[in-house]
């Protein structure tokens, strides 16, 4: 069986290569960065270690690459493929569907096989997105052929890898938790599981279990250790205050997704803890500038500050640690992310309510922008004192 995966980065060689190597495909791996694929296609194997005691590791074998400018090998690998996924991040989704609708329109051609075409990114619907993408590229005729044999299934994906360097630049290292969540109602007759995916009818209660507690409770992590002074998320939770702040926002969070969609508390509340074990993780080191960029994406409106604080306030919840957690986020200022350095000048042009709204959508009046506003300026005031 072959596989196409997008995105020979850490996520991509240590968490979703590692699984469907392991699941008996051959992988090749599609990227930009000249250096990783020709390293890929020299060596055709890679090592992976685990942020554990023991520092278990695997070796990946027999894999390969192919340089993701050239559209016309990418196109061909992806029209013989069986398997194809990504990890590149979900604004980088628009990019590679080019190759990607080329490769389909090939295979439609060729082969009555079904395709799965499944994004492993940090989003609700990545795969439904990346569809749209694809379809942008394809005809009309093209679009009806691919509704029949092409199928873009969601999938929710957990596993950290932080920001990492080796002798060997193919090494990657990864915690032992990982989860990879399938919607099996998209997929078509006769498609073939993978081994170690989850695969579940109703996608969406566990892609908001998972991000809106690790992903939620990461960046709040981060976004909090920044403002401390703590350069690793690890010693970011080391410190009770920030610690048990992260915990109140999860438990907003929870009591949201129980309510919303019936989760046993008793075992939320179990998962919770586990998540939080996790961010604790003393052979990982995690740097809160890695966990926390991006904050314009974290902020926006469906994803995993602003979308769980307006669920929580329309069920009767009160989100304020949530509005804290927005509020630390519009502070960071690290100068070398750029959504960061966007943010700010957004600030310093429109002032804090007027960029609040745009960048979150929440209107000035509504009450969950009120505190934010309020925790933004009160944490301003203690940063500039200290």
């Amino acid at each position: 069986m072959r596989a196409v995966h997008f995105g020979a980065g850490n996520i991509g060689r240590g968490f979703i290569g590692l699984l469907l190597s392991q699941a008996g495909y051959e992988v090749c791996f599609i990227d930009v960065n000249e250096s990783l694929v020709s390293l890929l296609q020299q060596k055709a194997a890679y090592k992976v270690s685990l942020a554990n005691a023991a520092h278990d590791t695997m070796q990946v074998q027999g894999v390969t690459a192919l340089n993701g400018n050239d559209i016309d090998r990418v196109a061909e690998a992806v029209a013989d493929a069986d398997l194809v996924t990504t990890a590149v991040g979900v604004n980088i989704l628009k990019h590679i569907a080019g190759g990607i609708a080329q490769g389909i329109e090939r295979r439609l051609t060729r082969s009555p096989l079904p395709l799965h075409v499944i994004a492993c990114e940090n989003a609700i619907g990545g795969s439904t997105q990346l569809k749209e993408h694809v379809y942008a590229h394809l005809s009309e005729a093209a679009r009806k052929s691919a509704d029949t044999l092409i199928a873009f299934p969601d999938a929710a994906v957990d596993r950290i890898v932080p920001i990492q360097h080796h002798e060997d630049p193919l090494e990657v290292t990864v915690e032992p938790f990982y989860e990879w969540v399938v919607e099996r109602s998209s997929m078509l007759p006769g498609a073939v599981e993978i081994g170690g995916v989850h695969y579940v009818d109703q996608l969406q209660p566990y892609i908001e279990r998972k991000l809106f507690t690790v992903n939620t409770g990461h960046c709040t992590a981060a976004y909090l250790g920044y403002l401390h002074g703590f350069a690793t998320i690890q010693d970011a939770m080391a410190d009770e205050t920030i610690a048990a702040q992260v915990q109140q926002v999860l438990e907003e969070t929870g009591a949201m997704l129980v309510q919303t969609y019936g989760f046993d508390a008793a075992e939320h509340s179990r998962y919770i803890h586990k998540i939080l074990d996790r961010f604790r993780n003393p052979y990982l080191t995690d740097e809160v500038v890695r966990v926390g960029r991006s904050p314009i994406r974290k902020l926006s409106p469906n994803d995993r500050l602003t979308r769980p604080a307006l669920q929580a306030y329309a069920l009767g919840l009160e989100p304020q640690y949530l509005e804290l957690a927005m509020a630390c986020a519009l502070l960071f200022d690290y100068p070398e992310d750029p959504e960061a350095v966007e943010l700010q000048s957004a600030i310093a042009a429109l002032g804090v309510e007027r960029a609040l709204s745009e960048f979150t959508g929440i209107a000035a009046d509504h009450p969950v922008h009120i505190q934010v506003v309020n925790h933004y300026h009160k944490l301003k005031q203690q940063v500039h004192s200290s």
